[in-house]
């Protein structure tokens, strides 16, 4: 198999992989729906390991980021000592987007659960905040020596 192919193979089974339900697609199904969107038959012995290779190399690093990303969150669990109890300081996707919010929670049928009290901020919000910070400080500074 050329290197062209073996690249034209690649970029559609990645691509396949990034919009699918991985609770229920088997390397069976991608290596179908790649040969479909490339007009190869996928089902030689040397293209089967290929495929099997990309996708394998897929979830590992699907399970490195899902590592990373407990971590991170691990690490924000750690760092929101700082508010109070009831305060949490999280990141989430929605809609494509990532958002860090901070919010309250409250306990119902012994789950913590978010409330409505709180700000959600995209990533350029948020840079728009963690750069007004310093003049924020200042202000604070000056009100507590006005005391």
């Amino acid at each position: 198999m050329d290197a062209g192919t073996q690249r034209r193979i690649e970029e559609v089974v990645l691509e396949i992989l990034e919009s699918s339900d991985m609770t229920t697609m088997t390397e069976y199904k991608v290596r179908k729906a790649a040969a479909e969107r490339l007009g190869l038959d996928l089902s030689f012995p040397d293209r089967k390991r290929f495929v099997r290779g990309i996708v394998e190399s897929f979830l590992v690093s699907k399970k490195d980021e899902s590592t990373q990303q407990r971590q991170e969150q691990e690490q924000g669990e750690k760092q929101r000592e700082g508010l109070s109890s009831k305060r949490r300081v999280t990141l989430q996707e929605f809609r494509g987007k990532t958002l860090v919010s901070i919010r309250e929670y409250y306990m119902k049928d012994g789950k913590e659960l978010p409330s409505s009290k709180g700000i959600s901020l995209t990533a350029d919000q948020w840079e728009a905040f963690r750069k007004a910070v310093p003049a924020i400080e200042e202000a604070i500074t000056k009100m507590q020596e006005s005391d």
